[in-house]
């Protein structure tokens, strides 16, 4: 096993874009204004469990199911696309049970470890060796901790017009990954 740090860094940055948790600032304080609670550890050390077990076994799960890449990467797009309007419009599309805390869905999965990441992870594992992916993959988790652990105070500081405002921008930017999501692999469909 050799570690190749350039490697890591390679991969902790197309990682580090890919998650966009800075980006998710909005969402994550919606997300706790909504349930009261974000656990930031549990929603932290399940994602990197996700991450690196998909990094292993993803492509192979994804053929076994007979789902390819390219549907699971749309399938995360919609997901993704939703998300968005919410944060745009002030609504809510998804109507679940109101759980009292926030950790594995949705910010384990899909916010943090959703198809966008999960796709990356597995195109990286051609260029880089294992061993440095899943490092790239444990400090982008440090600070995905960072955030989530901030986001109380984040909140404090914003206040509710910077939320609104930043929820509203980061809607639009989210937006925008979800139809390159889409349009980068629906094409691979037909």
């Amino acid at each position: 096993m050799a570690f190749n740090l350039k490697e890591i860094f390679s991969a902790a940055m197309v990682l580090f874009a890919v998650i966009d948790i800075i980006g998710s600032i909005p969402l994550i304080i919606s997300l706790k204004q909504k349930v009261g609670h974000i656990e930031s550890k549990k929603a932290t050390i399940v994602a990197a469990g996700i991450m690196i077990v998909f990094l292993f076994v993803g492509e192979t799960l994804l053929n076994y199911l007979g789902v390819d890449v390219n549907s699971f990467a749309v399938a995360g797009s919609f997901v993704l696309f939703f998300l968005a309007l919410e944060m745009i419009m002030g609504i809510h599309l998804i109507k679940d049970e109101e759980p009292k805390a926030a950790s594995i869905v949705p910010i384990a999965f899909p916010l943090i470890a959703g198809a966008g990441t999960l796709t990356t992870l597995i195109s990286i594992r051609a260029e880089y060796k294992a061993e440095n992916i899943v490092v790239a993959i444990l400090l982008n988790s440090i600070l995905v901790f960072a955030v989530l652990k901030s986001a109380p105070f984040l909140e404090r500081k914003l206040g509710p017009s910077g939320i609104s405002i930043l929820r509203k921008v980061f809607g639009v930017i989210l937006l925008a990954i979800a139809v390159k999501l889409f349009s980068q692999n629906a094409k691979m469909l037909f």
